[in-house]
């Protein structure tokens, strides 16, 4: 089983302020980082730190070296990032004292996805591999049916949730890994339990894997059903933690380990990880997530 995450790379311009600024406020930051990010390269180094083998598809501008950089040293396998004239995608980040963040994209050559570059890539990958994807690069409904056609089991996170997510035949998407906020979107619902009614209503064959914030996490799937609380720490930066979560459910999928071992080994990455600056510098790796006791 190959793991390609195709997806985004980011510049993450962090400022920290009091508050996120609101309309028609003019406000000063006092702190202002770059960091490396996107959810493609946080969910891709997230899974490499877990023990997995990943390939990393996506596209960079002529600013890109420094992901081709991290990449190499975190071991995500490159062969398949290209290169674009412009600038990279780049994010910009409120991060308020609580460690709470607004998130600003532009997409730069993220959004320079093409067919022939698709089926260039997903030409190396088959039956059985899993596809990780996320919302942050385009022409992701023709990214989903060619891998569906392959075999591939589609991994998808919906987020940022837009137009793009409802022209996708999610029906074909294999497991759904998404926060309240997204399922929503994706139902109409707002509680959990009917957002988990109703994912399994329109998509009887798919796993879920809700994200309830402080209450946790719940897995399901046909009759299975699994619950984790959260470990707590002193949160000083959520930018990653969702990747990170990710990055290690899909690492942790190919382990053979129960789902219960699956969800507490993901839910401590997470924590560590908000525990941290940045994006990819608060991912943890592998020895330090299972050494680690919590709370």
């Amino acid at each position: 089983m190959k793991i390609l995450d195709f997806g985004s790379l980011n510049y993450d311009y962090v400022y920290r302020v009091e508050h996120a600024v609101t309309a028609g406020e003019t406000i000063s930051s006092f702190d202002m980082e770059v960091f490396c990010g996107g959810k493609g390269l946080n969910q891709a180094i997230a899974a490499a730190r877990a023990g997995a083998k990943v390939y990393l598809a996506g596209m960079v501008g002529t600013d890109g070296k420094l992901f081709m950089d991290i990449c190499g040293e975190n071991g995500v396998d490159t062969s398949c990032i290209r290169q674009m004239s412009g600038k990279s995608g780049h994010a910009i980040i409120q991060l308020d004292k609580k460690g709470q963040n607004c998130i600003l994209l532009y997409g730069g050559t993220n959004q320079m996805i093409t067919k022939e570059y698709t089926d260039e890539v997903l030409s190396d990958f088959g039956e059985g591999d899993v596809l990780l994807l996320q919302n942050e690069v385009n022409l992701l409904d023709y990214i989903i049916d060619r891998a569906y056609d392959k075999g591939m089991k589609i991994v998808l996170n919906p987020s940022p949730f837009d137009e793009k997510i409802t022209a996708c035949d999610l029906s074909k998407v294999s497991v759904f890994m998404l926060n309240e906020i997204e399922g929503e979107q994706v139902t109409g619902e707002k509680e959990p339990e009917r957002i988990l009614e109703a994912l399994a209503g329109k998509f009887p064959e798919a796993e879920i894997v809700l994200t309830l914030g402080s209450n946790g996490v719940v897995y399901s799937h046909k009759d299975e059903r699994f619950r984790q609380d959260i470990y707590k720490v002193e949160t000083v930066d959520t930018t990653a933690a969702g990747d990170t979560f990710t990055g290690y459910f899909v690492a942790s999928m190919g382990k053979g380990m129960d789902m219960g071992a699956v969800l507490r080994r993901c839910s401590k990455a997470a924590a560590i990880a908000v525990s941290r600056k940045g994006a990819v510098n608060s991912i943890p790796m592998e020895k330090e997530v299972d050494r680690w006791q919590g709370q």
